[in-house]
């Protein structure tokens, strides 16, 4: 059940860092976040229902790694959203092993949880204990995994990764035209990459580009482990005259990599993701990134947050939710002046989805 409230304003708080094997409880108050933006909550305006109405309720998150901007702005929005709902949130972090994620998943089920968010990942790894806490009557919502193959009883959430992708592809389209030799940056085995590289083969079909190389590597510290292996690339390939990178720790990689190389101003960037860093990074003077594909992970983890809360009540009707995107270019900050997420929201509403997968009774958070 999904209706609009009147808002009115709300309290912070914030996210917390977390070691390879370490679960935090509750929504302890940020001191180090760059990312930790408050939001508004938007008065309810019925009653909660069970088990809401019955105290606190204990949910967890289980990510893949919580590493880089757009992750720390995702957990921020879910600490927030489940703060606003009283819920008892643990946050397990396995900083991209995926065989912590799968042992986190099992302690998170073995904790009591009534409902689990698992945030990014691979299917193969995290199928079985998602059936096991299926089966178990816990309720589980995917973030960004193709997991329904093996686990049709989950609920699906994702980025509309096919959108984001066809906007910045439209855009380099139209800045490089056709015939042209262009560099790819990206790890495939990744649900939401995976999907952005469909597109890519499309675009680079239809418009007859040249792929000179590709590479990438997703790990804990993706943008630094990944700008070497682009630079070495670029050496190889100093023809290039542009590079698609569509996750916004790779394309820091290729931004770091042009300028190792001394590229910067051969070569446009075309990115996804959106965080203050980043528009930090395409308004600077010189800078190759030039658009990118984006939502505001901060509302989308709140969001996510919501779908589980209806789940638990029993309101949720789809086993999908998909989050739309907008295409930010280096002109728009520009001429907008846009130099933080509080001046895109502003110039961009529809970046927020207070209004998706919510209800009367839930204090949604508007960012």
């Amino acid at each position: 059940m999904f209706t609009k409230r009147k808002m009115m304003a709300a309290g912070i708080v914030g996210f917390t860092m977390l070691s390879v094997t370490a679960c935090s409880q509750g929504g302890g108050a940020a001191t180090n976040n760059p990312n930790a933006d408050s939001g508004q909550t938007i008065a309810a305006t019925a009653a909660m229902p069970a088990p809401f109405n019955a105290g606190e309720v204990h949910v967890a998150i289980v990510q893949n790694t919580g590493q880089g901007d757009y992750f720390q702005q995702y957990l921020n929005g879910t600490k927030l959203q489940a703060s606003a709902l009283k819920m008892k949130l643990d946050v397990y972090d396995a900083q991209g092993d995926n065989a912590t994620q799968a042992t986190q998943l099992d302690q998170a089920i073995a904790s009591g949880a009534k409902g689990i968010i698992v945030r990014h990942g691979y299917a193969d790894t995290l199928c079985p204990g998602v059936n096991k806490a299926l089966k178990a009557g816990i309720k589980v919502v995917i973030y960004d995994v193709e997991i329904q193959k093996c686990a049709p009883d989950a609920v699906q959430t994702q980025q509309s990764d096919a959108k984001m992708a066809s906007l910045v592809l439209d855009q380099m389209a139209k800045d490089i035209g056709k015939d042209a030799k262009v560099g790819y940056v990206n790890v495939l085995g990744i649900a939401p990459l995976d999907r952005r590289n469909l597109v890519w083969e499309q675009y680079k079909k239809d418009n007859n580009w040249s792929q000179k190389f590709f590479t990438g590597k997703f790990s804990s510290s993706t943008a630094t482990d990944t700008a070497p292996m682009v630079y070495n690339a670029l050496q190889a390939n100093k023809d290039v005259v542009a590079i698609y990178a569509p996750y916004d720790e790779l394309s820091k990689a290729t931004l770091s990599a042009l300028e190792q190389a001394n590229m910067k101003s051969k070569v446009k960037v075309y990115g996804a993701d959106i965080s203050a860093a980043d528009i930090e990074l395409m308004r600077a003077d010189g800078s190759p990134w030039v658009a990118t594909g984006a939502t505001d992970p901060n509302a989308i983890g709140a969001a996510v947050t919501r779908v589980l809360a209806l789940d638990l009540a029993g309101e949720l009707t789809t086993k999908n939710v998909e989050f739309p995107p907008i295409l930010v270019t280096q002109q728009m900050l520009r001429d907008k002046n846009i130099k933080n997420m509080d001046d895109l929201r502003a110039a961009e509403p529809s970046l927020n989805i207070s209004d998706t997968a919510s209800a009367a009774w839930i204090p949604a958070i508007k960012f």
